[in-house]
């Protein structure tokens, strides 16, 4: 039989695509090699920021080197932009745009969570972001293909899904597509991969409020904390509205985690405007804080800007941020201290194979000892003890109002 391995890079929205991808091989008659010397080799690559392309382009090479005789597919978003943005490998085979796949899946490997797309493409066109050009407008899948994909997941044992886009906010009528997910028997969690501000509605709060299957968790883009750089970064959206949103679905949403994305860096940023970044930030007090340094990426409106910032204040700046949003992270679990909670269980923890980890509803990462419970169940906990970026756990009986 032909073996085929799979090289995954970048977002939710890629690791669901791989799946189709995968699958549509593994229905040729393919089996799938973890290691090298594989007939086919797939590297699904991520062009968000220069570092993505530099990583992209360096697992390439890698996976050409150690499979010398195979066939390279490349695809993903930097494989979007031709040959050109893959100038100089020499060694790919094939360069395949996304929509060659068929946008379906009905497994999910190597996860205790499904992934669901339901939306591809952006017509937000912030400055700084090169998404829109390689992806293309947004457009949404049909809700019936939604939910049969759902129900085959659900069927084959995952009781978590969660729905991923480019733009998922822009789904239309995405609390009527919850309220028809929240029907299927046997699944347990609804999460939401990413919302922009603009797009939390307050039928999406209230659903989430009123529901034991939409998970009390918001990742919600900051970007900057500064009205005059979220001005030019073209996000719609005023640090005043911002804070309004997260202290009024903090206030609706009881347990509510938000987690949120950072730019550090944007040209023109002075010391004054990320210190509004570092305050806004303080006050949200997120469970977690994904910071990335100012890429320059081509065609975008940012590219022309004038002030870029050095790279050595833009280091030194995620460094500062990277610090104090440790800090509010445990701030925000120490919340829950000696409080009950069900934790989906998703694996053998990486630091010691007796222990399981997993998530509670509202994405607190919990450890538990294995003889507490099996992969793929809930169990019933109180949170113990903060240790890093966990939280060690003990099971408890009977059934209390549980995040």
């Amino acid at each position: 039989m032909k073996k085929v391995s799979f090289f995954t890079l970048g977002c939710k929205v890629n690791q669901y695509e791989t799946q189709s991808i995968r699958e549509r091989f593994l229905k040729q008659g393919f089996i799938e090699s973890s290691g090298f010397n594989s007939d086919w080799c797939v590297i699904n690559t991520c062009t968000v920021t220069s570092s993505a392309d530099a990583k992209s382009r360096n697992i390439i090479r890698h996976v050409i080197r150690k499979n010398p005789n195979s066939r390279i597919l490349v695809t993903g978003c930097l494989a979007a932009g031709g040959r050109k943005s893959l100038a100089g490998i020499e060694g790919i085979d094939y360069i395949v745009t996304k929509d060659f796949f068929a946008d379906s899946i009905s497994d999910f490997k190597g996860r205790n969570r499904a992934f669901i797309k339901i939306q591809d493409g952006c017509d937000n066109f912030c400055s700084y972001c090169k998404v829109p050009y390689v992806r293309g407008r947004s457009r949404s899948r049909a809700e019936n293909e939604i939910l049969n994909e759902a129900v085959t997941l659900v069927e084959k044992g995952f009781k978590e899904i969660v729905l991923t886009g480019i733009c998922l906010g822009s789904y239309p009528c995405l609390v009527k597509l919850l309220r028809k997910l929240e029907k299927i028997p046997g699944l347990l969690r609804i999460r939401l991969s990413s919302i922009e501000a603009g797009d939390v509605s307050s039928g999406l709060v209230n659903a989430i409020k009123k529901s034991d299957k939409l998970c009390p968790h918001l990742h919600i883009p900051i970007q900057s904390g500064d009205d005059a750089i979220l001005k030019r970064m073209r996000r719609g959206y005023t640090r005043k509205h911002y804070l309004g949103l997260i202290q009024r679905v903090k206030k609706e949403i009881k347990g509510l985690a938000v987690t949120t994305d950072v730019i550090v860096g944007f040209p023109g940023e002075t010391q004054d405007q990320f210190n509004n970044t570092v305050s806004l930030v303080r006050t949200i007090k997120p469970l977690k804080v994904h910071i990335f340094p100012y890429s320059h990426r081509p065609a975008t409106y940012a590219a022309k800007f004038p002030g870029q910032v050095p790279l050595e204040i833009i280091k030194d700046r995620v460094n500062c941020l990277t610090r104090i949003a440790q800090d509010l992270s445990l701030s925000f679990r120490r919340e829950f201290i000696n409080k009950d909670a069900d934790v989906l269980i998703e694996g053998t923890a990486k630091f010691d194979p007796g222990y399981w980890e997993g998530f509670t509803r509202n994405y607190i990462k919990v450890m538990i000892s294995k003889k507490a419970g099996m992969r793929g169940n809930p169990v019933p906990v109180k949170l113990k003890k903060i240790a890093d970026s966990f939280v060690f756990a003990e099971p408890c009986d009977g059934r209390l109002d549980r995040l």
